[in-house]
């Protein structure tokens, strides 16, 4: 009855944001819808429907509250070595599970993002 559409991140610099889905995960706008007060930018993997919704409210200057960090989006990858080596490089890893073979990856903001080997 129901299918996943799009999650939700607020972020404080949408063009730093962009740069870093883009560079960190290759995820790329698919669209943009723009009012007065806020942009939503939606960003695609180019392979699913699945869509990551950056919200970029112009009159905002505090960071935002993620509470305990405990949400998190969880992204697959064929090279998990490629990935992780690319994410070192960039200084965004935040966390590393080898016994689960897996890691995580912080945005400027503060959301993490987790990494998986695809099976």
């Amino acid at each position: 009855m129901f299918t996943f559409n799009h999650f939700n991140f607020n972020v404080l610099d949408l063009d730093r944001s962009l740069k870093f889905y883009d560079e960190a995960l290759g995820l790329k706008e698919v669209r943009r819808t723009e009012k007065p007060d806020f942009i939503l930018a939606y960003l695609g993997d180019g392979k699913t429907p699945f869509q990551l919704e950056l919200t970029y409210l112009k009159d905002r200057t505090e960071p935002y509250d993620l509470g305990e960090g405990e949400i998190h989006l969880a992204v697959t990858t064929k090279d998990m070595e490629k990935a992780h080596a690319l994410h070192e490089k960039m200084g965004c890893i935040c966390f590393e599970n080898p016994q689960m073979g897996v890691y995580f990856i912080e945005d400027p903001d503060g959301y993490w993002i987790e990494i998986l080997p695809e099976k």
